[in-house]
């Protein structure tokens, strides 16, 4: 557990001194959450009351998908992970520690989201921040787990830019974070259901900002699952080096990463028949 610890501290340093993780995890996420509130505020007020579970989510996005796969792919490719399979560390331990880090990284920028956000734009404060928390960890949870999952099946950082972009730009235009969802078409409002972001503010709408939403708890546990799921098929798929091309299991099993979504969606159909 020391070791852990220490590895995890270590990890979390890393990414603010090095320069690439402190853009993708405060950087980015920061200046473009005075972007788009400054734009989108006069735009769109009502984008204000969603700015802060909006801004928290794009900025777990950024260190967990657009930061963390790309330092996963790189690790194993410059023999980093093959030094820790020596020394017997096993994989669980191995992906949680940036999964933990993105987490942290992206806590302390929703932090400063949510403290400035009702004093620089007016923007909407959560009513609930138990709640607000809550929602927050599961989000990050899930997201990271997406994020750790790519690191592991992208053979090159060119493609874990286009898995995480598969992602990343979806969940901004469809998963309620630029647009409210209720104004999407109806496929494109099913469609919606497959991105983690489209149920995270469903779930900080209901569970944190007291707004009317229809199932948050359901939402919340799609997350959760979401994350536990694609975790597990990460630690399955993860390879220690990339001259041994032996898995635990085929990379297409990373398709089952879309397993809790696809059973909301399929809820979804279900209420609207019934």
């Amino acid at each position: 557990m020391r070791a852990f610890i220490m590895h995890l501290g270590f990890e979390f340093r890393v990414g603010i001194r090095n320069k690439t993780l402190m853009l993708m995890n405060y950087l980015f996420p920061l200046g473009g959450y005075l972007m788009f509130g400054t734009l989108l505020g006069e735009i769109n007020p009502g984008f204000l009351t969603t700015i802060v579970p909006a801004m928290s989510l794009f900025a777990i996005m950024s260190g967990a998908l657009l930061g963390m796969p790309d330092t996963l792919v790189s690790a194993r490719n410059a023999g980093v992970f093959r030094s820790f399979k020596i020394n017997g560390v096993p994989a669980p331990p191995l992906l949680s520690i940036p999964v933990i880090t993105s987490m942290l990284h992206a806590l302390l920028v929703t932090v400063v989201i949510a403290v400035t956000a009702p004093l620089i734009f007016n923007g909407e404060a959560p009513v609930n921040w138990a709640g607000f928390l809550l929602v927050f960890l599961a989000s990050a949870f899930a997201l990271a787990g997406a994020g750790a999952l790519i690191g592991v099946v992208a053979a090159n950082t060119r493609l874990t830019v286009l898995l995480s972009q598969l992602i990343f730009l979806p969940s901004m235009i469809l998963g309620g974070l630029m647009l409210p969802a209720n104004i999407l078409p109806p496929t494109l409002a099913q469609v919606a259901l497959l991105l983690p972001t489209t149920h995270a503010m469903d779930a900080f709408a209901g569970l944190a900002m007291g707004q009317a939403t229809t199932q948050p708890w359901w939402s919340l546990a799609i997350l959760v699952a979401g994350g536990a799921v694609a975790f597990v098929l990460a630690v399955a798929l993860f390879s220690w080096d990339p001259k041994n091309a032996e898995r635990r299991a085929h990379p297409a099993w990373a398709l089952l990463a879309l397993a809790p979504y696809a059973a909301g969606l399929i809820a979804s159909f279900s209420s609207a028949a019934g």
